[in-house]
């Protein structure tokens, strides 16, 4: 009976747990990237620019004490982070534990207004218009 009850828990566990969506970014995928280009126009450009380049003086602290959206081109600092935590800013936007407790970020959650795929699609065509070098290196730290 012990065994009978713990295998039906282990498997309603299972059953009920969260599943994570398998980070599979593209930037050769012409289909991702086409997908990804579309919803970037329509979700992210407004921010971070038509050409990626984010927002003048991103580095800078507004007075509201929030940093403008930054450049998603290689000038940027999003090919340094992987791919998984790419789209966990992206679906749950900049809060913990991407970021400190009480932080405040003009990035919203995109959770319920993109499906997982489009997220993941928005980051292979923002990887897709990065140099080699730079693709070369931001694969190597989502594969570490």
């Amino acid at each position: 009976m012990l065994v009978v009850a713990m295998t039906s828990a282990g498997i309603a566990a299972w059953l009920l747990w969260p599943m994570q969506p398998r980070i599979v970014v593209d930037p050769g995928d012409v289909q991702q990237v086409e997908t990804g280009a579309a919803a970037y126009r329509t979700h992210c450009a407004s921010c971070h620019g038509a050409d990626l380049e984010g927002q003048p003086e991103w580095r800078t602290r507004r007075p509201d004490g929030r940093l403008p959206a930054p450049p998603h081109d290689e000038t940027g600092h999003t090919w340094h982070h992987p791919d998984e935590h790419l789209f966990a800013l992206v679906k749950h936007g900049l809060q913990p534990p991407l970021a400190p407790e009480g932080y405040e970020s003009d990035m919203p959650a995109f959770d319920g207004i993109l499906s997982d795929e489009e997220i993941l699609a928005v980051l292979a065509y923002i990887k897709s218009r990065w140099p080699p070098e730079i693709r070369r290196r931001q694969s190597e730290i989502s594969a570490r």
